[in-house]
């Protein structure tokens, strides 16, 4: 088989990518070693930054079952401290929560209404970039030759690994659990974020989902106050904490077991690119800093890498029009994430930051909307994004889904 791109993974790195390189034309494969849907422990959040690039896609919630909008967020930190903060109400939407079950089964249904060629339960082999065109052996389909490879195969991407890429020991810098739980109490139906002293600059969450649903889970820097040996243990004390089971209710209870992952987040030092491969989301360990978030940068880097392979010829423009392109939109963000993290590593200074977050009407809303990327993290150091009304401008999907999604 031949195409002008074939990609590795079909996640929503992969599925970006797809779908920008088939609207301009290019032949494209996805090859992912899962069959659809399935299961992607995560969060389920999609931040403002996710749903814009959801919807420049052109990814319609409306097709999605399992939706909820996001109009608030209460924060919880310092024992019985607490602040609910409002998103802009009218303007659109700026957060949701979406299952990556239904996630990313409709973005892989949206590159193949596009054209793409998907191929499923089919995982990497071998890779060669020597040759010509790179040639890679799928499992069960044999060898593909392609133009360009784009390897979106997550965290222990084989690809990195069959390429003799793969960091050492790396076991991300984020460790995250995550549960869902039923029969959750009317608290449960909007979004808490706890930042819980032990965990800092970790936090907890509980994101609400439909039919009395939540996802429930934690996330700890891997070398940070908790021992990753300890985060079992740690999470089923956490589910006894007086201010977290007031939110869940009285009668929550596990709906499936709970998962744990890695998250990768070293932007700025993963390579990007080897030859004809360029990696994306979290096989360029793009997640960010200081939240663990990954969608929205997983979508952002397909993208990106799909731009670069359309505006380019040669296999060295390509690399470097794409590891370009990476820079000037997330390194100034991820070096920012990096001084925040070490700010809200520290009881005195998260405390102090939260209480300035929360103080009013104005900083708890942006205070949300940067906190659900919104804004660039670093957009105050970085001037060249200033544009007016950033601060004010609109929320996606604005078109007819608050009335089917309140």
């Amino acid at each position: 088989m031949n195409f002008d791109v074939a990609i590795i993974g079909g996640g929503p790195a992969g599925s970006a990518a797809a779908i920008t390189l088939a609207k301009s034309g290019q032949s494209v494969a996805i090859f992912d070693k899962s069959e659809f849907p399935r299961d992607k422990c995560c969060g389920d959040g999609l931040t403002t930054l996710a749903l814009r690039l959801s919807e420049h896609l052109g990814l319609s919630p409306l097709a999605i079952n399992q939706w909820k909008n996001i109009n608030k967020a209460t924060l919880h930190w310092e024992g019985s401290r607490s602040a609910t903060c409002s998103l802009p109400d009218g303007t659109g939407l700026y957060a949701a929560v979406v299952p990556r079950v239904d996630y990313d089964q409709s973005l892989i249904d949206l590159a193949q209404s596009n054209g793409v060629s998907i191929f499923q339960g089919h995982g990497l082999k071998s890779i060669n970039v020597q040759s010509k065109r790179p040639q890679i052996e799928i499992d069960g389909l044999g060898l593909v030759e392609a133009k360009s490879v784009i390897a979106a195969d997550g965290m222990w991407s084989p690809t990195r690994r069959l390429l003799g890429l793969s960091v050492n020991n790396y076991r991300g810098e984020w460790h995250a659990f995550r549960q869902y739980f039923k029969n959750v109490g009317s608290e449960a139906k909007t979004l808490h974020v706890w930042f819980e002293p032990d965990l800092l600059p970790g936090y907890v969450w509980s994101f609400p989902l439909d039919e009395g649903r939540a996802n429930v889970g934690f996330g700890v820097l891997r070398d940070g106050q908790i021992p990753i040996s300890e985060t079992g243990k740690i999470w089923k004390e956490l589910l006894q904490r007086p201010k977290i089971r007031e939110v869940l209710g009285r009668n929550f209870e596990p709906d499936g077991r709970y998962t744990a992952w890695p998250i990768p987040a070293r932007i700025t030092s993963m390579p990007l690119s080897h030859g004809p491969v360029l990696f994306v989301g979290d096989a360029a360990a793009a997640a960010d800093t200081l939240t663990g978030e990954g969608i929205g940068q997983a979508l952002l880097t397909g993208i990106l890498a799909g731009e670069a392979i359309v505006k380019e010829e040669s296999i060295e423009k390509i690399a470097r029009k794409y590891e370009s392109s990476v820079a000037s939109e997330l390194n100034a963000d991820h070096r920012m994430s990096l001084i925040l993290q070490k700010i809200l590593s520290h009881k005195r200074s998260a405390r102090y930051a939260l209480n300035i977050a929360t103080s009013t009407k104005w900083t708890r809303r942006n205070f949300v909307r940067w906190m659900f990327e919104d804004y660039p993290r670093a957009l105050l150091f970085t001037p060249k994004r200033w544009k007016k009304g950033i601060l004010k401008r609109q929320g996606t999907y604005f078109d007819g889904l608050n009335s089917k999604y309140p």
